[in-house]
């Protein structure tokens, strides 16, 4: 389901006016390198993306499909865009050392982003 999600994930943002870099769907989430639109907040962004691709995901098989409640958004310069495309890129080999769980806990604390856990994953 990898490719045809991430192909459906890359035309809804298109239609939204948003020009993807790098997308990859893992099993429990899924990193898009997109730019926002100048007519679009962010929460609409998602919002949308979320709701379309949860409906193709169940009219595609997968019934009991559902995103999470939040998300994180996160910018970028465009010096570093080829460091995320990497990034982005190397999902497979880089969460077989680390999960998702811990390398987002390790991000927020590197970059001094205070959270409480029972918000983070529902």
């Amino acid at each position: 389901m990898r490719p045809a999600l991430q192909a459906y994930i890359t035309k809804l943002l298109v239609n939204q006016k948003s020009y993807v870099h790098k997308i990859y769907a893992n099993p429990e989430h899924v990193h898009i390198l997109c730019e926002l639109p100048r007519t679009m907040i962010i929460s609409e962004l998602v919002q949308k993306t979320k709701t379309s691709s949860s409906a193709w995901m169940k009219s595609n098989g997968q019934k009991s499909f559902e995103w999470q409640n939040g998300y994180g958004v996160f910018s970028t310069s465009q010096s570093k865009l080829d460091i995320v495309k990497e990034y982005i890129q190397r999902q497979p080999e880089h969460h077989a050392k680390l999960s998702f769980e811990d390398e987002f806990r390790l991000f927020l604390k590197e970059y001094q982003i205070n959270f409480d856990e029972k918000y983070v994953w529902d």
